[in-house]
C-alpha cells in the first residue's frame, strides 16, 4: 500500500486529529457531567436514531439475515436499532467506568460466580478470561480488578493517537494493562502469563490469518491465540458473559474453566477448543442478539 503524501499526514496530525480528539473529549465531558443513568440513556437514544442510517448497518443486516434466516426484515431492523442503542450506551458509560464497583451493594453490576475470580486470583497460576463484544464488555475488567485480579487486555489502538491517549486516561480507574494488537502485543501477553498474570480476551472478531472455525453455521476466520497461550502455559480458560439487564445495569456470569481439547495432535486440539469457544459465544449471542456487535465483518462476503 502506498504511503500517504507528507502533506496529507501533516494536515492529519495538525488539524484532523486534534479536531476529532476535541469532539470526542467534549462528548466524554458531557457524559461525565451528567449521572450515569442519564448519560447511558442519552447515548442510547442518539445512537438508536443515527446508527440505522449509517452504511455500517447494511453489514449488520446482512450478518443477521445469514445468522438468523428465520427472521424477517422488520425483526432484523429492530435488532439493528437495539444494537446501536447498546453501542451508544457503551460509549456514554465510558467516562463513568472508573467509578463503578460491582461489590458496593448498589446492584449496578451483578456478578454471578465471583468465586471463580477468587480461585484464579489465589491459585498461583496464570489464567485467561474470554468474552465477546456483548453488553458493556468493559465490565469484565472492572469485576476482576475490584476483586484484586487486574487483567491485561488486548485492544486495537485508534488511528488517532490523541483519541488513544484520551481513552487510556479515561480507563485509569480500571486496574490492569492494555496491549495493542500485533507482534509487540503478543509478546507482552506471553510475558504477562509467564509472570503469573491474567488476560482478558475478546475473541469474537475476524482475524484474516487465523483459522476457520464454525460460527453460526458458517466458517469464520478466528484467532487461535487464546488456545495457543492456554496450552503453552497450561492455564485455565474462563468464559465470562456480560449482559445488559436494563439501562446501565449489568450481569456478569463467570463460568467454570472450559475443557481444553488435549488429544495430543496440537492443530486438531486448537481447532476443537476454538470450536467450543465459538459455540459458547454463539449461544450467548442467540439469547441477546441486540447486544452483540453485528457491524463487524465476521464472515467472508
Amino acid at each position: 500500500m502506498a504511503e500517504a503524501p507528507a502533506g496529507g499526514l501533516l494536515v492529519q496530525r495538525l488539524i484532523t486529529h486534534p479536531l476529532q480528539a476535541a469532539a470526542v473529549a467534549l462528548l466524554f465531558l458531557v457524559f461525565r457531567l451528567i449521572p450515569l443513568d442519564a448519560a447511558s440513556a442519552l447515548g442510547g437514544r442518539l445512537a438508536r436514531a443515527l446508527g440505522p442510517r449509517l452504511p455500517a448497518s447494511r453489514i449488520a443486516r446482512r450478518n443477521l439475515a445469514r445468522a438468523f434466516p428465520d427472521k424477517g426484515p422488520a425483526e432484523i431492523g429492530r435488532i439493528v436499532a437495539a444494537m446501536w442503542e447498546n453501542l451508544g450506551r457503551v460509549a456514554a458509560e465510558y467516562p463513568h467506568l472508573g467509578g463503578l464497583d460491582p461489590y458496593d451493594g448498589s446492584g449496578r453490576i451483578e456478578v454471578v460466580g465471583a468465586e471463580v475470580i477468587d480461585r484464579l486470583r489465589d491459585d498461583g497460576r496464570p489464567g485467561i478470561f474470554f468474552s465477546g463484544h456483548l453488553g458493556n464488555w468493559e465490565a469484565l475488567a472492572i469485576s476482576a480488578a475490584r476483586r484484586g485480579l487486574p487483567l491485561t487486555l488486548v485492544f486495537r489502538a485508534p488511528d488517532n493517537p490523541l483519541i488513544d491517549a484520551l481513552v487510556r486516561r479515561v480507563r485509569r480507574g480500571i486496574a490492569g494493562g492494555l496491549v495493542p494488537k500485533g507482534a509487540a502485543g503478543a509478546r507482552r501477553l506471553v510475558a504477562t502469563l509467564a509472570a503469573g498474570g491474567h488476560l482478558g480476551l475478546l475473541v469474537d472478531q475476524k482475524m484474516n490469518d487465523g483459522i476457520a472455525v464454525p460460527f453460526f453455521g458458517r466458517e469464520a476466520m478466528t484467532a487461535p491465540a487464546l488456545v495457543q497461550l492456554a496450552l503453552r502455559f497450561d492455564c485455565p480458560v474462563v468464559p465470562a458473559r456480560i449482559e445488559r439487564l436494563k439501562g446501565a445495569r449489568f450481569r456478569i456470569t463467570l463460568f467454570p474453566p472450559l475443557d481444553l481439547a488435549k488429544a495430543g495432535e496440537r492443530q486438531a486440539d486448537i481447532l476443537e477448543t476454538m470450536r467450543r469457544v465459538n459455540a459458547v459465544l454463539e449461544g450467548w449471542i442467540r439469547e441477546r442478539p441486540e447486544q452483540w456487535l453485528w457491524v463487524h465483518r465476521r464472515w467472508p462476503d
